[in-house]
């Protein structure tokens, strides 16, 4: 189990991989807890880990890359495991950097007519030449926006602008995290998210629908991490008819058409039963005790431990069947 990482999610995934470690003891695993610290060396028990193309992670069958942000899920991790021909589980290279970016993800998602909100992305290149420009741009996304830096996830970085004088220092301090941004209109729609869990079949299950809501102006780290920061209802109330269905069908789409595998979390705006907008994919979302992927799955009648179980197994499968093949 790999946790920690370099990312400013470094605490975030640190919780993540005492759940994802946990559950796996209870599924009757033996897990090696690897932490990735901020300075980016691994290590095991606090003695650092040399690692060898080619010659595996510590002895493990299977590594669980419990690591959120960039450096962990954003495909870097993913092709180190691969080149020391590890199985890991969770999305492959392409898939979680593809996920990972927001602006590039949106435009596969545009290309399958998948509805989404508004936006526009800037470059750091772009943003220095000629901000007033660039700015000018988003005037079509109206206000209040939400900007973000593009490839971060749990809210890191993150602003909401309903004054237009603020834009400006809020992309700026976007900038300070990634050279692309995104800047998105706000959606009125309840934000409603579901767990998406391979099977061994192939076929990917879809938990139910649950609600999140909040207190805080929106839904920002603390609500997201902090004890009572938010409250999930599984299955969420208030849905129009067919809106569930909706949120499947959306999910399992962009699951596929993103490559994903094993697991992700699907995040939505919901305005009615036709108005069903897909905000993200999170190809490997927090496993913390507040956050929602667990939570939504157990609902449905998914254990923890059977779906990190599952992952794991299908992880190996997946390596095997790799394995086998001539490149």
């Amino acid at each position: 189990m790999l946790a920690g990482g370099r990312s400013s999610e470094h605490d975030v995934s640190l919780s993540s991989g005492a759940s994802v470690a946990a559950g796996l003891r209870t599924a009757g695993h033996t897990v090696h807890e690897i932490e990735i610290g901020r300075d980016g060396v691994w290590r095991r028990d606090g003695q650092e880990l040399s690692v060898t193309p080619g010659r595996g992670l510590d002895g493990v069958d299977v590594a669980f890359p419990a690591l959120h942000g960039p450096f962990g899920e954003d495909g870097t991790v993913q092709g180190m495991l691969e080149m020391l021909g590890v199985a890991y589980a969770g999305s492959g290279v392409e898939a979680s950097a593809l996920c990972m970016d927001k602006v590039r993800f949106k435009a596969l998602m545009a290309e399958r007519g998948v509805p989404q909100v508004d936006h526009g992305a800037l470059t750091l290149a772009a943003w220095d030449a000629d901000p007033a420009t660039a700015i000018a741009g988003l005037s079509g996304l109206g206000l209040p926006v939400f900007v973000k830096p593009a490839r971060l996830g749990s809210s890191v970085g993150i602003a909401k602008v309903a004054d237009a004088d603020a834009l400006h220092d809020a992309v700026d301090a976007a900038f300070a995290h990634d050279d692309l941004v995104i800047v998105e209109a706000a959606s009125p729609g309840a934000e409603v998210e579901c767990a998406l869990l391979e099977r061994e079949d192939g076929t990917v299950q879809v938990s139910a629908p649950g609600r999140i809501e909040f207190d805080t102006e929106w839904y920002d780290y603390d609500a997201k991490y902090s004890a009572g920061g938010m409250r999930l209802t599984v299955p969420a109330p208030g849905l129009a008819p067919g809106a569930a269905e909706r949120i499947a069908a959306t999910a399992r789409d962009a699951f596929a058409a993103a490559g994903c595998e094993g697991l992700a979390r699907a995040d939505f705006f919901v305005e009615d039963e036709r108005v069903v907008l897909l905000n993200e994919l999170n190809t490997m979302p927090g496993f913390t005790p507040y956050s929602v992927y667990g939570r939504v799955l157990d609902a449905s009648g998914v254990p923890f431990h059977e779906a990190v179980d599952r992952l794991c197994r299908l992880a190996v499968a997946r390596h095997e069947r790799r394995a086998a093949m001539t490149f």
